[in-house]
C-alpha cells in the first residue's frame, strides 16, 4: 500500500515507520523539514504544514493516511500557551489532513488518525470500552473531543476511518516510562499520589502492530483503545517496576508535591481510567505483551538481567 504518515519523527512515528517498512508498504512521511532526510527505498520525505507546500502533488494514488501528528504532553508544564498549541497542532494537522484528501480523485482505503483514552475522562471505579459514553471535562477529555470531531470530517474522503484512543505507551527510548524509571534506578522509587488510580498501558510494539492490524482488517473502524488488557492501579505498577528493577518501591510521593512540581499536567499520573480494549479483542487481535511484567522486563531487561 502507498501510506502517507503525518508525525512519523515521534516515539510512535518512527517505530511505526519500522514496522510498516517490514510489510512492504510505500511510505511517505509529512515533514516541516524534509531537507534533513535522505530518501531510502520505499521511504520518502515529503514538506508540509509550511508556505507553498503542496504535499498532494506528490500522493496520487494513496491507499491510506496516518495521522499521528501534534505537540507532545509531556515536554513541560500546561501553561495557558501549552495548552494552546497542544489542541491547535492537533486541529490544524487535522484540518490539512482533510484538504489534502480533498484533492486526491479517489478515497483512501482507510484513515488512521491518532486520539487517547483521555477522552473517557477521569474515575477511579468505572471501566471504558469504546461504546462508552466520555465522563470528562477535564482538559485532555475536552482536547480528546475536539480532535476527534476534527478527525471525523475526513470520513468524506475515506472507505474507513480509525480513531487509536492510545493509553500510556510504555519503551526503552520514549513516552513516559524512562522518567517514571528513573526514580527506582536511583533507589528511590515509590507510590504515586494515592496509588488507586488506574494506568491503563500498552507496549510500543503492540501499538505498531496493533496500527498495522487495523490498516488490514476490514471490519475495523471508529474508536479503537489501544491499552493492553490488564489495566494495573499505580501502585501496582511501580511495584511491578521495582520488582523487575529489582530495585525497593518504598518512598511515597505526595499529591501536594507533583502538583507543585508539574501543575495541572499532574493529573497524567495522579489521575486515570481502566480502559479495556474490547474492540482489538472482538476483532481477532493478540497481544505480543498482554501482562505488565512481560512489558517490562522486554524494555527493562538491561536493567532486570531477564
Amino acid at each position: 500500500m502507498k501510506i502517507a504518515i503525518a508525525g512519523g519523527s515521534g516515539f510512535v512515528g518512527t517505530a511505526l515507520i519500522d514496522e510498516l517498512l517490514k510489510e512492504n508498504h510505500d511510505l511517505y512521511i509529512l515533514t516541516r523539514h524534509p531537507e534533513k532526510y535522505k530518501k531510502q527505498p520505499r521511504l520518502q520525505y515529503i514538506g508540509w504544514l509550511t508556505e507553498n507546500a503542496k504535499p498532494e502533488e506528490q500522493l496520487a494514488g494513496l491507499d491510506g493516511f496516518i495521522n499521528l501528528a501534534g505537540e507532545s504532553l509531556n515536554d513541560g508544564r500546561w501553561t495557558p500557551e501549552r495548552k494552546r498549541r497542544i489542541v491547535e497542532s492537533r486541529i490544524d494537522a487535522c484540518k490539512e489532513m482533510n484538504r489534502i484528501l480533498s484533492t486526491l480523485p479517489n478515497k483512501v482505503s482507510v484513515i488512521i488518525n491518532a486520539s487517547a483514552i483521555g477522552y473517557y475522562g477521569i474515575s477511579d471505579k468505572d471501566a471504558f470500552i469504546e461504546s462508552s459514553e466520555s465522563i470528562g471535562d477535564d482538559f485532555l477529555a475536552r482536547t480528546v473531543k475536539l480532535w476527534e470531531k476534527e478527525a471525523a470530517k475526513s470520513r468524506a474522503y475515506s472507505n474507513r476511518l480509525v480513531l487509536t484512543r492510545f493509553g500510556v505507551i510504555l519503551g526503552e527510548n520514549g513516552g513516559a516510562l524512562p522518567m517514571m524509571v528513573l526514580p527506582y534506578k536511583l533507589f528511590g522509587g515509590g507510590r504515586l499520589g494515592k496509588g488507586n488510580q488506574w494506568l491503563s498501558w500498552i507496549h510500543i510494539q503492540d501499538v505498531v502492530r496493533a496500527i498495522s492490524f487495523c490498516i488490514s482488517d476490514q471490519g475495523t473502524e471508529g474508536p479503537v483503545n489501544f491499552t493492553a488488557p490488564t489495566p494495573v492501579q499505580m501502585d501496582a505498577f511501580g511495584k511491578t517496576i521495582g520488582t523487575v528493577m529489582h530495585r525497593p518501591h518504598w518512598f511515597p510521593v505526595p499529591p501536594f508535591i507533583l502538583k507543585t512540581a508539574l501543575g495541572e499536567m499532574s493529573m497524567m499520573v495522579l489521575e486515570g481510567q481502566k480502559v479495556l480494549p474490547a474492540k482489538l479483542k472482538e476483532e481477532g487481535f493478540t497481544f505480543t505483551f498482554p501482562s505488565l511484567k512481560e512489558a517490562l522486563q522486554a524494555i527493562l531487561k538491561k536493567d532486570s538481567h531477564v
